[in-house]
């Protein structure tokens, strides 16, 4: 029950500054931090390795592991972007309603422990995924594969939205009670399991899919319950002519600070048509941005952590799905703000590493998170920082940022058991897992309206 972990670089914080620490132990007993020393501790297990920079574990808020299986390898290069427009609602959100339909329980099963297995592979401990509320297979993978799972089911007005050739959305349907139903049943099932590494969060999906009275409701639900309120905002031109159509022109932002949502508890996602007074609006209120870069460039749209970030929105980083290699996201987070801002000192090192762990821990209320220290939760991310291409390093942060990828990942701890060693998953078979979850996701491929989707 105890492991004692050598750290040549320890990200720590001291009088609340950032910094780096050398040549430290970590030592864990259960699910806890025991105690940063200089000296060796006596431990049943002990991690000696050099050259390892050890953080605290990395913080996913923004994942989406089943919707984008479906899409993965088929949306580049401009495929699938008929008429120019977003994939949302060409692509994920009718083919991953189609595959709740289609496949059978284990297939579902076999979907997410992939996206679980590539979470963790990514140096991911923590992550809020957001799924159709058909998927509760999600709460299932992630209880037994051991991340620490905030489940995010979403509740819409409308979960058959689509997009017309005009711009306009098309609604069919009203499912809002039916899903804040779903939505009570699973908070009831699944929150706090695991021994309370399994969470629910209110996901009302966006605000061109849920009308003011759900999206009041399901704010109201979430603070009830105190529980992560999160949804999509402004990620589209079509969401931004939608919302001006239907009130009174206002903008995304606009909309959900008139219905009391744009909050310090609010995490919104993409925010990448918000005007700078939307994002001034959202500062002094106190909400946040989860920052996806990524899955924007693949369009060819720029998603600027600097941008939010130099108007005083709290600005963390998620991988939408996309790519689960959270190092992978914030060197594109850098560098995209270095471009698009034409600065090369925004979206430092530092701040987007804190954008992960503190902030992070911080927006949704988990102080023993995103911290090294003792009595905190023993959640660590820990990278190989001696790998030719990080060589020579004379600034671990840096190089972390600049150079690092998910290749470079060497353990994951969780609730102080240790999921990734050597750069492997610990608790099941990596190629069967993935073998299956492959196998789900072509049954979904196979339909007539995916092959039709993914036409170019």
């Amino acid at each position: 029950m105890t492991t004692a972990l050598f750290a040549s670089y320890l990200l720590s914080h001291e009088d609340g500054k950032q910094t780096v620490l050398r040549d430290r132990w970590v030592l864990i007993e259960g699910k806890r931090i025991a105690a940063i020393t200089s000296s060796r501790p006596s431990a049943a297990t002990v991690l000696d390795q050099p050259g390892r920079f050890v953080l605290p574990g990395l913080m996913n808020l923004h994942n989406h592991a089943y919707s984008e299986a479906i899409a993965r390898s088929l949306t580049e290069d401009g495929n699938a972007r008929k008429r120019n427009r977003s994939i949302v609602y060409t692509v994920l959100m009718p083919l991953s309603r189609r595959g709740i339909e289609i496949l059978s329980y284990d297939e579902r099963l076999a979907i997410a422990r992939l996206g679980i297995l590539q979470l963790l592979r990514g140096g991911i401990t923590s992550v809020m995924d957001l799924f159709r509320n058909g998927i509760p297979e999600m709460f299932e993978a992630a209880t037994e594969m051991g991340i620490r799972f905030w489940g995010a089911p979403y509740v819409f007005s409308t979960a058959d939205a689509e997009i017309q050739p005009d711009g306009t959305m098309r609604y069919a349907g009203d499912d809002g009670a039916a899903d804040l139903a779903a939505w009570r049943a699973l908070h009831a099932r699944w929150e706090g399991a695991a021994d309370g590494r399994i969470r629910t969060a209110m996901a009302p999906h966006a605000t061109d899919t849920c009308g003011p009275d759900l999206l009041r409701e399901a704010a109201a639900l979430a603070r009830e319950h105190r529980v992560p309120l999160t949804t999509h905002m402004a990620q589209s031109p079509d969401e931004l002519a939608t919302i001006a159509t239907r009130h009174a022109g206002r903008t995304p932002a606009e909309y959900l600070d008139w219905l009391g949502l744009l909050a310090p508890d609010l995490l919104a996602a993409h925010c990448i048509g918000s005007t700078d007074a939307d994002l001034g609006l959202m500062a002094a209120r106190g909400a946040y941005v989860l920052n996806c870069p990524r899955v924007f460039a693949r369009a060819g749209t720029v998603a600027a952590f600097g941008r939010f970030a130099a108007h005083g929105v709290h600005t963390l980083v998620g991988t939408d799905g996309y790519n689960a290699d959270m190092l992978g996201e914030l060197h594109a987070a850098s560098t995209i703000s270095k471009i698009a801002l034409g600065k090369p000192e925004v979206a430092t090192a530092p701040e987007l590493l804190d954008a992960v762990t503190a902030q992070a821990a911080a927006a949704i209320r988990r102080p023993d998170l995103g911290t090294i220290e003792p009595g905190a939760t023993a959640d660590l991310t820990v990278v190989d920082m001696t790998h030719p291409q990080l060589q020579p390093l004379a600034d671990p942060r840096r190089g972390l940022i600049a150079l690092a990828n998910r290749a470079d990942i060497a353990d994951v701890f969780v609730d102080g058991a240790h999921l990734v060693a050597a750069g492997r998953y610990t608790k099941g078979d990596e190629a069967a897992i993935a073998a299956a979850g492959v196998a789900a996701v072509a049954r979904i491929w196979a339909l007539p309206e995916a092959r039709a989707a993914f036409e170019g």
